[in-house]
């Protein structure tokens, strides 16, 4: 065979190798790029979710012994995990609304700030959520009104541990 017959068989197979790497993105896959984008949203979108299902159950079904320290807890946790997941999902909204795209790096960038955006009020939610059970596993486990300080600083330790392990990072 010559090679223009490969090449009449590549254009037929819609392989014409004439687009340019920017229309596809830095490696060629525009595909691969949305998945990976829509994937990160969704998981992070499902934990969030199953954490503001969690709270709200607290919320609706109050224990006997909630302080209304606790219950201000519980309303910041709220809205701050609403405002996380609400977040989260933008990029899997932004991108039915936007599809067709043509431009994969606007894509990517606008998922990514929605995407960092939205971290900010799930780690605040994991901590408090955090907070609101080691309060109530203490105070089981000790009788002692200075146990509720010893919760907001035990609340602190797997927050503080991840930021010193990224920053050590090679």
């Amino acid at each position: 065979m010559n090679d223009d017959s490969t090449n009449n068989n590549n254009n037929r197979e819609g392989n014409t190798y004439s687009d340019t790497p920017e229309k596809y993105g830095t490696n060629g896959d525009i595909s691969k790029d949305y998945d990976t984008i829509l994937k990160e949203s969704a998981v992070l979108t499902t934990v969030s979710g199953f954490l503001f299902a969690f709270l709200l159950n607290i919320s609706i079904n109050r224990p006997s012994d909630f302080s209304f320290e606790d219950g201000i807890i519980l309303m910041i946790a709220l809205f701050t995990i609403t405002f996380a997941t609400s977040l989260l999902s933008m990029p899997v909204f932004y991108h039915h609304l936007q599809y067709p795209y043509r431009n994969i790096e606007k894509f990517k960038l606008r998922s990514h700030r929605f995407i960092v955006f939205g971290t900010a009020p799930l780690f605040i939610t994991l901590y408090l959520g955090l907070l609101l059970g080691l309060k109530f596993g203490l105070h089981l486990a000790f009788d002692s009104p200075v146990v509720e300080y010893w919760a907001y600083m035990f609340s602190v330790i797997p927050f503080v541990s991840v930021y010193v392990f990224y920053r050590l990072r090679k």
